[in-house]
């Protein structure tokens, strides 16, 4: 529970009214609001008033416009002895591909970013941001940390880097100094173009080239449901939301040139004997919603398959190319083809060609599913979920058994034992054990769903 206390009584009525009939929601969570008996709030001694305080200023910096505070000097005086104007940033549940220009137009929002290099650590989609100053750091952080980019996916986990000033050899896709429109590529990619070298304009004035360009609002969002979107917040975190077509989880990336919008993969190297239409839906359905397979009828170790939108494409694309499956090292690309096409009526097709587009079995469906946050890459380890009561721990090592697995480690979930992790003899063991078993029948009406685990037992 909390208190908060409004502006005037106006903004408190408004407030309430507007959430009564539409129960807002933080981090999944229903958020219920309601009149207090306090007429205002004492906050003199409270233990984490500094915090409060120092999110309240990070609000009014954003909303006014400026981040420098009234009466507080604006020197390194007023940061924490030793702070870091350099923010290390993890994207975490990395549904969409977060771009350095999302990441620009996001921190932009609390002052001037200098320079910012991406990359990928642990399977982590990292950054190092540079600010002009320790202060706006110290904003971004308190006001970013542990929001969600899109909706119920890529959540900001934020810390101050030991660096205190980043090195940028390169503006390129990966790193930019935008203090330097000078720097070569460094990688065969062409510079910056002259129109987005004057977008990005003098030092000290950075826009981003995508702001307005594109059409696209900027990239952070907060879509009706997590109770942060634009019509909730004004000023505050109002500007940094995205269109309402993210409450979908179908949106563009508004910067992510570097992603040809094509959402159909071309899969070779696949075993001709062993593969299906339905076990490439269940696999690739992991990363998103599966509308077309179709396995090549003159070369069946190729197959197409269409996923909801390019994103997805690219998100199954980067955790499945190079995983092995049934012996042979799959591999994945964009198609040049922009959808699959289903046989026409009288031609010969051995049913290679399946459209999945009206399957109940779609991960991603629902907009805010607790599915997008739980993606990860192809495990040993599986997550197992909606296990009736009656089924014992033999009954789930004998299934994954007889599906030709060794088992190596079981366990339920303390709090919900409708849950569960397995651990299996290898990664491969597990693609195929999950290809198998997802929507497996274990009677009572239930059928069992499969995941990749990031944990291990």
């Amino acid at each position: 529970m909390a208190f908060l206390e409004m502006a005037s009584e106006e903004a408190a009525v408004t407030m309430v009214n507007y959430y009564t009939p539409v129960t807002p929601h933080l981090r999944s969570q229903p958020v219920f609001i309601q009149y207090s008996n306090h007429r205002e709030l004492k906050t003199d001694n409270l233990p984490n008033q500094a915090r409060v305080q120092a999110a309240l200023q990070a609000v009014s910096a954003v909303q006014s416009g400026s981040l420098a505070l009234p009466g507080a000097p604006t020197n390194e005086g007023t940061v924490l002895p030793g702070q870091s104007p350099v923010l290390r940033i993890i994207i975490e549940n990395l549904f969409y591909p977060v771009t350095l220009e999302v990441l620009h137009q996001i921190f932009s929002k609390f002052g001037t970013v200098l320079k910012i290099i991406t990359f990928t650590k642990n399977n982590q989609f990292q950054a190092l941001l540079q600010y002009a100053d320790p202060l706006n750091a110290h904003y971004a952080k308190m006001a970013l940390d542990g929001q969600n980019i899109y909706n119920a996916c890529c959540t900001l986990r934020i810390d101050f880097s030991k660096l205190t000033s980043l090195n940028v050899k390169y503006n390129n896709d990966k790193s930019r100094d935008f203090t330097r429109l000078d720097l070569p590529t460094g990688d065969g990619q062409p510079s910056l173009e002259p129109p987005m070298a004057a977008a990005f304009g003098a030092p000290g004035i950075i826009s981003s080239p995508y702001a307005g360009a594109a059409g696209f609002a900027p990239a952070i969002g907060f879509p009706q449901g997590t109770g942060l979107s634009v019509q909730t917040v004004p000023g505050a975190l109002g500007p940094l939301a995205i269109t309402s077509s993210a409450v979908t989880g179908r949106m563009a990336i508004p910067g992510a040139s570097g992603i040809p919008g094509n959402s159909v993969l071309l899969v070779t190297n696949l075993n001709p004997d062993l593969v299906t239409p339905h076990g490439l839906f269940i696999l690739f359905g992991v990363y998103g919603d599966v509308h077309r397979v179709k396995i090549m009828f003159n070369k069946k170790e190729n197959a197409l398959v269409q996923m909801a939108d390019a994103n997805q494409a690219q998100l199954a694309m980067n955790h499945l190319s190079g995983q092995r499956l049934y012996g042979k090292v799959l591999r994945a690309t964009l198609s040049k083809h922009q959808a699959v096409q289903l046989p026409r009526e009288g031609q010969e097709d051995q049913g290679l060609t399946k459209d999945f587009s009206n399957s109940p079995l779609h991960r991603f469906k629902k907009p805010g599913s607790k599915n997008f946050q739980n993606i990860f890459p192809p495990s040993a380890t599986l997550h197992l979920s909606n296990i009736p009561p009656s089924v014992t721990v033999d009954d789930l090592k004998n299934l994954f058994t007889e599906a030709g697995c060794s088992v190596k480690a079981f366990k339920f979930f303390q709090k919900d034992r409708k849950m569960a992790l397995i651990q299996l003899g290898s990664v491969e063991e597990a693609i195929q054990a999950l290809i198998e078993l997802h929507n497996h029948d274990l009677g009572e009406n239930h059928h069992l769903r499969v995941s990749f685990s990031k944990s291990t037992i």
